[in-house]
């Protein structure tokens, strides 16, 4: 049994039995705990969750579609048929202050734009020992502009830290819908990890990660009950058949997850 996997498990069975239960944004519903952190080691395989069949197209391509910059819900549906933004898109498809725009297309207030990315990839090749090597979705400015299309949930503050050959990173994410959404999150952050410390020739290591309002949706509450009946498999591997010149060159068909045994796909609607 993984113990990378029994992290998140733990915590959606802490919140499902231990959570407040409120109203939220949505309407939905939700049930939560505040400041919880789990702790995934990666050299013990990809958190690639096991008790449900997991969309691994989707984790990549849209972290794929992040790293372009883009904000356009269009581009995302034809290049990597991922239609996981389809129901936040305006009218002309496109999703303003999205995530991709901050990460790498941050506008300064002086007329700049800063690449995030390349600045924690370039700290931590001179830079190590900084305690700088950081970058943020939250632009607080554009996360209350009304046409943004959600603000940021994920990468409120992600860190990183090098000790010797190997690379730790530490995510914030200040509200986390544990069933749908969080599992994507966890996949896709390990798998930028492991990008950036390739591209560094460091070995990723630990990743945490703390979900500010860790929160399962009223409507998701059988679907738990239905995962947490399941016992996890051991865990895949995540191989990047690559090194590109740059974390911005990476294709879709670079990244190979190998021994992802699961169980089958369990359904819920996503709360708007």
């Amino acid at each position: 049994m993984s113990k990378n996997e029994m992290q998140y498990l733990n915590l959606l069975d802490k919140v499902y039995k231990q959570g407040n239960d409120t109203g939220d944004r949505t309407g939905t519903g939700m049930r939560s705990l505040f400041g919880e952190t789990m702790e995934f080691d990666l050299r013990e395989g990809f958190p690639l969750i096991t008790t449900k069949k997991m969309f691994t197209r989707g984790v990549f391509g849209e972290l794929l579609w992040f790293l372009s910059g883009s904000t356009s819900n269009i581009e995302l549906e034809e290049k990597y048929n991922i239609k996981f933004w389809r129901e936040w898109q305006n009218e002309v498809g496109q999703l303003p202050n999205i995530y991709g725009k901050q990460w790498v297309r941050w506008e300064d207030g002086k007329g700049n734009i800063f690449n995030q990315i390349k600045y924690v990839i370039d700290e931590i090749n001179s830079n190590p020992n900084s305690r700088r090597i950081l970058f943020t979705g939250w632009n607080a400015p554009e996360m209350q502009y009304p046409d943004t299309a959600l603000p940021c949930c994920h990468s409120t503050t992600v860190q990183f830290y090098v000790t010797g050959d190997e690379l730790q990173m530490y995510h914030y994410q200040r509200s986390g819908d544990l069933f749908l959404g969080v599992p994507v999150n966890i996949a896709s952050y390990a798998t930028l990890m492991t990008m950036i410390a390739q591209q560094c020739e460091l070995k990723p290591t630990i990743m945490k990660h703390t979900v500010g309002v860790a929160h399962i949706y009223h409507n998701h509450l059988k679907q738990v009950e239905e995962q947490l009946s399941r016992d996890p498999y051991e865990l895949p591997r995540l191989n990047i058949g690559r090194k590109p010149e740059s974390i911005f060159d990476y294709k879709l068909e670079d990244f190979v997850v190998s021994g992802y045994t699961h169980h089958p796909l369990i359904k819920g609607d996503v709360a708007v």
